[in-house]
């Protein structure tokens, strides 16, 4: 549903996040390490994230990327929107028709709608910081069980 882009950049931010809580930053080598993503693509990201003001940056040997903890709330939506330019993915068609809707829907419009419409109201209304609060406490992961280890 969402881009390569846009799922790199949420796990990014909840990476830098997740760092951030502890007053530490982290360069691009380690995000791009720690959220499976190429480096030049994760560095092309952490751009965007960085101009669009969703993560902060400051170069030099104590330099990253960082989140700052007085920063307001980052919903999901705004880094979708930042990546993408829109989240159009979320008002769409599923099948990717040009012209679906309750007067001419698709053959899966009616089955999606509703799960489309909570998506939406999830990505509105969750934030980076409680995502990255629920991943600190141990609730949910970043990284799959599969892995060495998970990010905590």
């Amino acid at each position: 549903m969402f881009t390569k882009a846009c799922e790199y950049a949420l796990r990014a931010a909840l990476y830098v996040s997740i760092k951030s809580v502890g007053g530490l930053r982290s360069g691009i080598a380690e995000i791009a390490k720690e959220i499976d993503a190429p480096q030049p693509f994760t560095a092309k990201i952490l751009q965007t994230l960085t101009r669009e003001k969703i993560i902060s940056s400051t170069k030099g040997p104590n330099g990253g990327f960082f989140i700052h903890p007085k920063s307001k709330p980052i919903t999901l939506n705004s880094i979708v929107k930042a990546i993408d330019g829109t989240d159009d993915a979320l008002h769409t068609c599923t099948l990717g028709l040009k012209e679906c809707s309750d007067k001419y829907p698709c053959p899966i419009h009616g089955e999606v709608k509703l799960y489309k419409a909570h998506l939406r109201k999830v990505m509105r209304e969750t934030t980076v910081q409680s995502l990255a609060q629920s991943i600190s406490k141990g609730k949910t992961f970043l990284k799959s069980v599969s892995s060495s280890k998970s990010i905590r």
